[in-house]
């Protein structure tokens, strides 16, 4: 056999390396004794010591477990200061840990509260008597009463504390000592030397507003002295972004008048208005200068201003960042031209232009690759696009899988071509939920509900990171049975095509006191997004639905609806959706078109048609309230042979989700106050909300809306309407939507009298 120097050494090294791997690193010095010393009170027991120590005598001394003891001593919340060392001794070493233990607090004492309740303020302690002293948590206490003043009025006052500490004992008392001042509520406030700038637009930038209707909500009125600070800086970048460069906020005055009401007066100088004389950009090859130009806000003759400044620099950095020039360097120049008035030049240094070369996927340790590369904006081969790099790094962030993402390009040996690295943290995807839930349309219900966002139904043992979605959801309650199991996989055969399907059951007693209704079956659904803001969907929907238990005394047109039905229809929609957030839209437009068919040669026994358009406006108005304005216009009627529209495709108003004023789908055609429904209906809302605390807005609102019998009837003579108001709660276990609407008109066949609504989930 021929001889093989490399084989053999390793051979050998194979043999050798379990009695490398027995080789341990030199052991320390035996440890003889432990020794705590104190520094100060004994506040913590050495047996406590003792027992969060890894070194023990009679085993090797480590300095690494002298490390650790050190954390685990700190760790327990006893300790202010520790020291572990060994000393050397005859045959080992002396450990001596060397400690301060955090006093302990025996009192605490307010002093100086007088329009508060001392008791009031103990509310707002983040700790208490027996627990360690932490310098932290007395300030953090008494910022909390800080706020309790400030939130009362009493903007001026100031709160200090003194901790007495016994060194012998190891005791402390923290004692605040309150200055309360004066009880001062904005009512007015003014400007001097505003003479280029209306003070309703200085106001609106002002966090400081005065006192209103609305001031047990938002706060408005208190006078906080930092805040005053914020305020002029605020003043003063309304200046400028009107081109007063120089303009200054050089006095503030509180102005007593009647009672503890106070008026602001802001005395401005402003200075002269600046306007760009000439602009200019330099070091342009890859555009013509003008064309560059002509992209910028600012232009000659406009005004000078730090938001024309910092919008011309995001407009030339997105410019070359989409040609891929993502090195550019630009640098503002600006220098006078007169008497107000200045030159400004945008200096570029291009730098070269870059390709990816290749897309390199880091971190993805549940997700496939291929889930993330569908997402990019980008290939390998493109110019590299910074613009659409942030688009890729945002639709990554907007899939919910990961809790972190970023997108670095590096360097590579090939001139002009950079990787780009998309960097990724996974986070759970999967949840499981149970609860209770309560609204006054399906009363109390119990829910559990398993739900996996980035499920790979292929993808076992685990069935993670295919980036479908798997639902299963089960509900019972006093009035009403559901289960449904559904799926969904955004991107069919590759292509930006959401395919959907599900299982559901669905049966419910509070849609009418005078029977009940089951659905059962399966769907199926497409959706293709057309742009950013439009998509258009398919649906087809196959299910059994059973009126049963109808009651005697129901008029003919809910009993001759008794029975079982098989309903085989489609549906397609085209929708505009720009809203801002889902949960709360504070700005954008939602429209919604929709038609369905069902039977003919669908099959089944019912055969009808509707159609229905519906939208939302959301508007952001000054100081976070929320205008909404939504409506909808709806018809159903038969086609063929059939006659008759059933009752399970008829049109419903009143409760939650519309007139709030009345009873839940008691709006419209009715026999002795039954109501069966219409084939036509409108309604609108308008609503304001408006924050009162963190996670709580109030709400104020009116609805109106007709159901008519016959289809395409959108005649509102006989309409319904109502005003109210309400409350939503942002809470862990969801939203809360609570309203008491009040009817102050109605067609004659509706109860006249006010409901409160109830509600607890997401209105989309």
């Amino acid at each position: 056999m021929r001889f093989r120097p490399l084989s053999c050494f390793f051979l050998l090294l194979a043999v050798a390396a379990p009695a490398f791997s027995q080789m341990a690193p030199p052991a320390g010095p035996t440890v003889r004794t432990i020794s705590i010393e104190y520094v100060g009170a004994e506040t913590i027991s050495r047996e406590r010591v003792m027992a969060n120590l890894k070194t023990k005598v009679g085993d090797p001394y480590s300095e690494r477990a002298a490390e650790d003891d050190v954390r685990a001593l700190f760790a327990t919340g006893d300790v202010a200061n520790v020291r572990i060392f060994a000393e050397p001794v005859a045959d080992g070493v002396r450990v001596v840990v060397l400690l301060q233990g955090r006093a302990v607090v025996t009192d605490i004492l307010i002093e100086g509260a007088t329009s508060i309740r001392p008791e009031r303020l103990r509310r707002e302690l983040t700790f208490k008597v027996g627990d360690r002293l932490s310098e932290e948590q007395v300030e953090r206490s008494r910022q909390s009463m800080l706020e309790v003043f400030q939130d009362r009025n009493f903007g001026g006052v100031e709160i200090t504390y003194k901790i007495d500490l016994d060194e012998q004992t190891g005791d402390a008392r923290v004692i605040y000592t309150i200055n309360e001042g004066t009880k001062q509520v904005v009512r007015r406030i003014d400007f001097v030397g505003n003479d280029s700038v209306d003070a309703k637009d200085l106001r609106r930038a002002m966090k400081t507003k005065t006192h209103n209707l609305l001031s047990l909500f938002n706060k408005s009125g208190r006078l906080i002295p930092s805040q005053l600070q914020e305020d002029r800086e605020a003043i003063r970048g309304v200046y400028q972004n009107q081109g007063f460069a120089d303009a200054q906020v050089t006095d503030v005055q509180v102005i007593p008048l009647r009672g503890d009401a106070v008026e602001l007066i802001f005395t401005v100088s402003e200075g002269i208005q600046y306007s760009v004389s000439n602009m200019d950009v330099s070091g342009v090859y890859v555009i013509s200068p003008d064309e560059l130009k002509a992209k910028l806000q600012m232009s000659d003759g406009s005004l000078y201003t730090p938001d024309g400044l910092t919008g011309d620099l995001k407009t030339i950095r997105d410019f070359y960042g989409t040609q891929g020039y993502i090195e550019a360097s630009i640098v503002p120049e600006i220098s006078p031209a007169g008497p107000g008035r200045v030159n400004v030049n945008y200096r570029i240094d291009e730098g070269t232009q870059s390709f990816i070369n290749l897309i390199s996927i880091q971190g993805n340790t549940r997700t496939k690759d291929h889930v993330i590369r569908r997402e990019l904006a980008v290939t390998p081969g493109d110019v590299y696009d910074t613009v659409l790099v942030d688009v890729s790094r945002q639709r990554l962030e907007n899939l919910n899988y990961f809790s972190q993402v970023q997108t670095v390009p590096t360097d590579t040996m090939i001139p002009g071509r950079k990787d780009l690295n998309v960097i990724v943290e996974e986070k759970r995807t999967g949840s499981f939920n149970f609860g209770v839930g309560f609204s006054t349309i399906d009363s109390l219900v119990g829910f559990a509900e398993i739900q996996q966002t980035n499920f790979d139904i292929f993808g076992w043992p685990g069935f993670v990171g295919g980036g479908q979605r798997l639902r299963i959801r089960g509900q019972y309650g006093i009035e009403r049975a559901d289960a449904v199991i559904s799926f969904t996989e955004p991107w069919f055969l590759g292509y930006q095509l959401s395919l959907g399907t599900e299982l559901f059951y669905r049966e419910a007693s509070f849609l009418s006191p005078l029977y009940n209704q089951s659905n059962y079956g399966g769907a199926v659904q497409l959706r293709k997004p057309i742009t950013e803001f439009i998509a258009v969907n398919a649906e087809y929907r196959l299910e059994g639905i059973d009126i049963f238990d109808v009651s005697n005394s129901a008029p003919e047109q809910i009993t001759s609806q008794e029975g079982l039905y098989t309903r085989s229809a489609v549906s397609g929609g085209l929708t505009f959706d720009s809203r801002d957030n889902l949960f709360l839209t504070r700005r954008g437009t939602y429209l919604n078109l929709t038609g369905f068919v069902a039977g003919g040669g669908l099959g089944g026994d019912v055969q009808d048609y509707g159609l229905s358009l519906e939208g939302s406006q959301h508007i952001l108005l000054p100081w976070d309230l929320i205008f909404l304005f939504r409506g909808q216009l709806a018809t159903v009627d038969t086609w063929g042979d059939s006659n008759d529209v059933p009752i399970f495709d008829r049109l419903f108003l009143g409760g939650a989700n519309n007139l709030r004023g009345f009873q839940f789908r008691e709006v419209g055609p009715n026999v002795d106050g039954d109501y069966y429904g219409g084939n036509s209906l409108g309604y609108m809302t308008l609503e304001v909300t408006f924050p009162i605390i963190t996670r709580v807005r109030g709400a104020l609102f009116t609805d109106w809306g007709f159901v008519n019998v016959s289809p395409w009837d959108f005649n509102s003579a006989g309409y319904n309407a109502d005003y109210g108001f309400g409350i939503r709660l942002d809470l862990p276990i969801g939203p809360i939507r609570i309203d008491y609407g009040i009817p102050f008109a109605n067609d004659g066949n509706n109860n006249s009298s006010g409901q409160i609504q109830f509600n607890i989930g997401y209105q989309f």
